[in-house]
């Protein structure tokens, strides 16, 4: 009888083991781990589209917090932890003008996902794919109901994708030591060094890190290729509609912009160490409500806080030491395989905007027709107030709208106008002069697939076109703004090409998987040569190239290659 009571008190030790054994294992596939130089890290389980498993590490800090005496500095790479750091829920924006929960200035971090975790008893080593959200540096972020990984993590990648400061924050720049300016794209940089270190922990492959973004996230990682602090930091480069900025110098400041801010909050502005002083004593929130003021007509000038070329500062790494042009022919960039592109309409969407404001009685077309030399530079982003600046008002009005008064008769060219000066020249010229002086391929498209959905839509079923930033719903779950896209859902084909195409590159450096019968030939400029995106993908040539001839005639390289202030 006592052999028995024994026995069944084993039996019972036994199960509770087995319990608590299986316990932990469940907790520990709901809750991953990750142990990396900087620290233990402990991350949260999503599903891929196809079901897989995502280990996912989100709102990981990069850098400490950038408040109080270091707002508008250099930021301090995070110093190592003892504790576990929890990631698995989402970390705060940066401030910024949609102001979405949760936020803070204590934004400087990263979200992680991953298949596969690195351990003692098994080295992975996937490839890296690190993407820069975009949003104009001044809204947006990278968390994960922005841009989530369910599709992407569906191939064999490790992905990253970063929160930087934004707006003034961010871009401030007063031309002298003490804000020399391109702080958020500094942020990036530490964030790539932070992923050198420890990426090796989640699976990823430090040798094999392709940076990515879109728009003024694209642009980013073209600067990327010319800054001599981010060299050797990555070895591809995917540049989705980011304007490049190049149909003008880079200016060496900003200075107007950061009197405007003192001006909005009450601060001295005429003396930088009073000015910053007084903007340090702000409450966050007080710049991104005054976010809104900086803007001069409607929503323009799109680009308002721009990268500058820096002035030496003893001590200090200039993330931009020259103009990006002169860089560029002087062989002075990263030379490594890179992607260009845009979408078929780009910004040209902003033409229901306009059709919207009339149709509520405004006199938004009146008003840009009878301000036209006022308002042209703002809205397509070029010098004011100049004979040349006139000169190019009255081109372009003749080229894009044949000398007419604006309607809704001629919209397509004031679209076509929007798309051309803020986003498609500037990415055209900038994959033109990089092919012209690499020696790695670069490779250019044109995205044209129509689905369902836009960033910018007629009504609730009618899309405008291919909208600005409407290629990265089939790379990335964008919850804020598009549904998730089942099994079933007639844009799966084109998640998959896209996913795949993308993921080939960041895996081996060409654009096109196996499998998939798509010739996609390196960009030559004297063929203006790219590949039509789209569920049959073509090469073709002519690049825009009424559209692109004109832009060249008015906008000179040695008129853009002279260092000049705003």
């Amino acid at each position: 009888m006592r052999k028995e009571l024994l026995s069944n008190e084993k039996m019972k030790l036994l199960l509770l083991f087995c319990i608590i054994g299986i316990g932990n294992v469940l907790y520990c596939t709901a809750h991953p781990e990750a142990v990396a130089p900087i620290g233990k890290i402990r991350g949260s389980v999503l599903t891929s589209r196809l079901g897989k498993e995502i280990y996912s590490f989100r709102g990981v800090r990069y850098a400490e917090p950038p408040t109080g005496e270091r707002r508008f500095q250099v930021a301090t790479p995070a110093a190592d932890w003892n504790d576990v750091f929890d990631a698995s829920e989402e970390g705060p924006a940066c401030p910024n003008v949609e102001r979405i929960e949760p936020i803070s200035e204590d934004c400087l971090r990263l979200n992680v996902y991953t298949k596969k975790l690195s351990s003692k008893n098994e080295n992975v080593s996937l490839p890296v794919l690190v993407f820069f959200h975009p949003g104009g540096f001044y809204q947006s972020s990278a968390q994960s109901f922005n841009y989530g990984p369910e599709y992407l993590l569906d191939h064999d990648i490790v992905l990253v994708t970063v929160n930087y400061r934004l707006a003034t924050l961010g871009f401030i720049a007063t031309g002298d030591s003490l804000a020399p300016g391109n702080l958020g794209l500094k942020d990036q940089v530490i964030a790539l060094r932070w992923i050198q270190r420890n990426i090796v922990a989640f699976g990823g492959d430090p040798n094999s890190v392709t940076i990515s973004g879109c728009s003024v996230g694209g642009l980013s990682t073209f600067l990327h290729m010319l800054s001599p602090m981010s060299k050797n930091l990555f070895h591809r480069v995917i540049d989705m509609s980011g304007s490049s900025l190049l149909t003008e110098p880079y200016p060496t400041h900003q200075r107007d912009i950061a009197e405007k801010q003192a001006k909005l909050l009450n601060c001295p502005f005429n003396n930088t160490k009073d000015m910053l002083a007084c903007l340090r004593s702000k409450p966050v929130a007080n710049f991104t409500k005054t976010i809104s003021e900086f803007f001069e007509w409607y929503g323009d000038p799109i680009v308002l806080w721009k990268p500058v070329v820096e002035p030496e500062v003893p001590g200090m790494e200039r993330f931009l030491p020259a103009q990006p042009i002169d860089l560029i022919r002087q062989g002075k960039f990263y030379q490594v395989p890179a992607i260009f592109g845009v979408t078929k309409d780009e910004l040209g969407g902003i033409v229901v905007t306009f059709e919207n404001i009339t149709r509520n009685n405004g006199n938004i077309y009146r008003n840009m027709n009878e301000n036209w030399y006022h308002v042209a530079p703002i809205s397509f982003i070029y010098e004011r107030n100049t004979p040349r600046s006139k000169n190019i008002s009255t081109e372009l009005r003749k080229f894009y709208l044949n000398d007419e008064p604006l309607c809704s008769s001629n919209r397509n060219g004031l679209a076509h106008l929007y798309a051309d000066s803020v986003i498609i020249f500037s990415q055209y010229r900038g994959a033109k002069l990089i092919a012209e002086n690499s020696k790695a391929p670069v490779y250019l498209y044109k995205f044209t697939y129509q689905g369902r959905y836009s960033f910018t839509m007629w009504n609730a079923t009618t899309p405008y076109g291919v909208e600005h930033q409407d290629d990265l719903q089939y790379l990335y779950y964008i919850k804020s703004n598009f549904p998730y896209f089942n099994k079933t859902a007639p844009e799966i084909p084109m998640v998959e090409l896209y996913t795949s195409m993308w993921s080939s590159f960041v895996q081996t450096g060409q654009p096109i998987p196996n499998g998939r019968n798509i010739t996609w030939n390196r960009f030559e400029s004297e063929k203006s040569n790219y590949l039509d995106i789209n569920l049959n993908p073509t090469m073709k040539t002519g690049f825009y190239p009424d559209r692109m001839q004109e832009w060249e005639k008015l906008f000179p390289l040695s008129a853009a290659s002279q260092s000049k202030a705003t």
